[in-house]
């Protein structure tokens, strides 16, 4: 494929690696929204999580080294997290309106949960990928959420 071929359809070398992570945010929001009511939002954000672990267990293979290359890619690396900075938002007003507080934009926790989420899905990954995926990436996910749930 040449140069010109590729760049119409990739922006970068980063957009090309990471495009699949453009919707993710939104796919977990929707799935967020639709857990059940009566769930507590800590549980139901772990849960909507699963849509993005489930490619991880479609692909363990190519998601691994996808994780691979990423962790030691700075440009990579860098790019991820701008994309899933953008999940947050997404993720926030999903638990605002669960909550019924969407009106309050005064309201911390949702933001800070989303971020907890993804930072949680963050650490579980990048321990998944340090162990060349031997390690349960689910339970490594159930483990970060569950530092929280205790609290």
């Amino acid at each position: 494929m040449s140069r010109s071929t590729f760049l119409r359809y990739f922006a970068t070398k980063e957009e090309a690696v990471l495009g699949a992570f453009d919707d993710q945010g939104q796919r977990v929001a929707d799935a967020l929204r639709s857990r059940p009511s009566t769930e507590d939002d800590w549980t139901a954000l772990r849960c909507a999580l699963d849509t993005v672990i489930e490619h991880y267990r479609q692909d363990p293979t190519g998601s691994l080294h996808l994780a691979s290359l990423v962790k030691r890619t700075p440009a990579l690396c860098a790019k991820q997290l701008e994309k899933q900075s953008g999940w947050r938002p997404v993720l926030a007003t999903a638990l605002a309106q669960r909550s019924g507080t969407a009106d309050d934009p005064g309201n911390l926790r949702p933001t800070v949960m989303a971020a907890a989420a993804v930072d949680c899905l963050n650490i579980a990954v990048d321990r998944w990928t340090d162990s060349g995926g031997t390690l349960d990436l689910e339970a490594l996910v159930d483990e970060a959420f569950a530092v929280f749930a205790s609290r």
